[in-house]
């Protein structure tokens, strides 16, 4: 029965293929329209996907924040490509912050009010891997901004110039596929 999901590579070649898709990620975040700053807080609102769990009302919420602001979306899908292997490794930090956190005498009256509030427990902040996950990406957001926005302006001033003199990218630049390409993806080196 012919389903939504047949167009998935299938076979031997199908983990190659989503190599090359998150590959075609990269090169379309690095090699944007958009200005580093733009790339670098796509990529640092990204990273929220990849740190917390993703079905929870906070990411929701910044995703339409990261399509109502002015940031590269390719960024924010690369910032979430890159921080999901890591939001896994880094689970169990994630459970123990938000343990002690939710655990703290200090904040209970903090969740209990947070709690009751109408659609607040819809975040589900009191997930120990939730909360912990959410205040790591808060406190690292500001430095992974400006360590994206460094990454980018040496990727843009240093590697692509030297790709630019490679004669593969100049023949795949020069050839009738890359101008169909260009055309279709909105991509300009």
């Amino acid at each position: 029965m012919p389903g939504a999901f047949d167009s998935a590579p299938r076979g031997p070649y199908a983990g190659n293929m989503l190599l090359l898709k998150l590959i075609q990620q990269l090169v379309k975040a690095l090699n944007s329209d958009g200005t580093p700053g733009q790339v670098a807080a796509g990529i640092a609102l990204g990273a929220v996907f990849g740190l917390t769990p993703l079905l929870n009302l906070h990411n929701l919420v910044l995703f339409g924040l990261a399509l109502i602001l002015n940031v590269s979306m390719a960024g924010v899908f690369l910032g979430w490509m890159v921080c999901v292997p890591v939001g896994f490794a880094l689970d169990p930090l994630f459970n123990a912050l938000g343990a002690w956190l939710l655990g703290s005498a200090a904040l209970r009256p903090l969740w209990t009010w947070a709690y009751n509030v109408p659609g607040l427990p819809f975040t589900n902040f009191n997930n120990t891997v939730v909360l912990g996950s959410f205040v790591v990406w808060v406190l690292a957001f500001v430095p992974l901004f400006f360590l994206a926005r460094w990454g980018v302006d040496r990727y843009r001033a240093k590697v692509l110039e030297r790709l630019r003199k490679v004669r593969f990218f100049q023949a795949v630049a020069a050839s009738g596929w890359y101008g169909t390409y260009k055309k279709l993806s909105g991509w300009r080196p």
